[in-house]
């Protein structure tokens, strides 16, 4: 009988064990990797190198919804570069045939092909609007990208809905004279009317738990403001267009009037693996906390942060963003087009949003700035070795990829940046 029970006691124990390992072999399934998709026909890349000797790398998380295939692949090309590395969120809206076509088209393209750096994650994460599982399915996109590539040194957030202002070996450019350690993130503690209508009343997401349910639930009751920790949201200002663009800094950092906060982050490497891996209990403690709070991600990272003895001091109060809000300010920015072009221009920012689908000015963005003779090529840098016609694409063959070369739109960014980090130095801009 007690041999019996040892075999039974045993067989339960594999059982689980067998179970376990076919969890975690599903777990790592998750996103459709693009990395064993490798063309004979083309060039073996050259080696890509890491490290502060070299320019920095981008780690960039892209979502959007059902019916946004070609607007993500369309910035996704905008925002390409073999030294950086890509995850693609198409949401639980969208149809598992609009996934593949992502992914195929996504495969379709020689550097990505050859390189393996643009993974299309292959099982979606449900997104409530207004809800937690919005900060959920980031802290997901940040874990894959932390394993799946060690040499990246920060995280950017952005939807289908935004786009580039400058190549992304002006950015390398930049970015190769910042402390790494730097994270940009729109941020500040003085809540105001936001206190009431964002920070006490109590939501939960049914995203998290339901498969249907779209909509957040509120509870009758409010909860009183957190004394453990200080809370810290994002901080926007709407833009008028009758501002020139000589005045267009000075407005945004002194005039501007308060309107939806800001979620899009550029994140360092270390503080997202204070995040994801959590060696402290903060992170922790506060996603507990932010689960029920309307719209966390406009200041889940932003708590963090500023609560954090040892990233506090690393922040830039900066999302590098151009948006432009209507007056009163509402939910979302408005549509930029054509007639926001040059202040667009002037304003420095790294990303601008929000666009409609291949509106005219994303063309000239196209032209003027990326310098790409299609919205289907990828934005061509040094590392591009091919000839520049119509017909062939320059970056269907490459060279030297940890080198940057940077164009004429680089100088407004690196003056922008500069102001920045000079403000930076200021108490008045940093997390209290």
């Amino acid at each position: 009988m007690a041999l019996a029970a040892e075999k039974k006691w045993l067989f339960t124990l594999f059982s689980a064990a067998f179970l376990s390992l076919l969890l975690f072999i599903s777990a790592i399934s998750d996103f459709t990797t693009l990395r064993s998709f490798s063309s004979s026909s083309t060039p073996f890349p050259s080696s890509v190198r890491y490290g502060v000797s070299y320019p920095p790398a981008f780690a960039y998380y892209i979502s959007g919804g059902r019916g946004h295939k070609d607007r993500i692949l369309r910035l996704l090309l905008a925002v390409y570069h073999p030294r950086n590395r890509y995850l693609l969120h198409l949401g639980s809206d969208a149809s598992s045939e609009e996934r593949d076509e992502l992914a195929l088209a996504v495969r379709g393209v020689p550097a990505i092909r050859a390189f393996g750096n643009v993974d299309v994650l292959g099982k979606p994460d449900p997104l409530t609007y207004m809800g937690s599982s919005n900060i959920a399915a980031t802290l997901r996109a940040a874990a894959i990208l932390l394993r799946v590539d060690s040499g990246w040194d920060w995280f950017i957030t952005l939807s289908s809905n935004d786009y580039p202002l400058l190549s992304q070996d002006d950015l390398s450019h930049v970015f190769s004279s910042v402390r790494r350690d730097s994270n940009f993130i729109d941020h500040t503690s003085d809540l105001g009317w936001k206190e009431h209508q964002r920070v006490q009343p109590v939501v939960v997401d049914p995203g998290i738990y339901l498969a249907r349910r779209t909509q957040i639930f509120h509870a009758s009751e409010k909860r009183p403001t957190p004394e453990a920790f200080k809370f810290f949201t994002g901080k926007f200002f709407f833009l008028l267009s009758s501002y020139s663009a000589s005045e267009l800094y000075i407005y945004l950092r002194t005039d501007g009037v308060s309107a939806s906060c800001s979620p899009w982050v550029m994140l360092s490497r270390s503080f997202v693996e204070f995040c994801v891996l959590g060696w402290d209990n903060l992170p922790r403690t506060l996603l507990m906390y932010f689960t029920n709070v309307i719209l966390s991600q406009e200041g889940y990272f932003h708590s963090v942060i500023c609560n954090s003895p040892e990233f506090q001091n690393t922040t830039v109060n900066s999302d590098l963003r151009y948006m432009v809000w209507d007056n009163p300010p509402k939910m979302e920015p408005h549509f930029l087009n054509i007639t926001d072009y040059e202040l667009m221009v002037q304003s420095g920012a790294a990303f601008a949003r929000q666009f409609e689908k291949d509106d005219p000015v994303l063309n000239l963005i196209d032209k003027k700035i990326l310098r790409r003779q299609s919205p289907y090529r990828a934005t061509p840098g040094a590392w591009c070795a091919g000839r520049k016609s119509w017909w062939v694409d320059p970056c269907s063959k490459w060279g030297d990829v940890n080198v940057a070369k940077p164009g004429p739109g680089v100088e407004r960014f690196g003056e922008s940046m500069t102001r920045l980090l000079n403000d930076g130095k200021s108490e008045s801009t940093r997390c209290k």
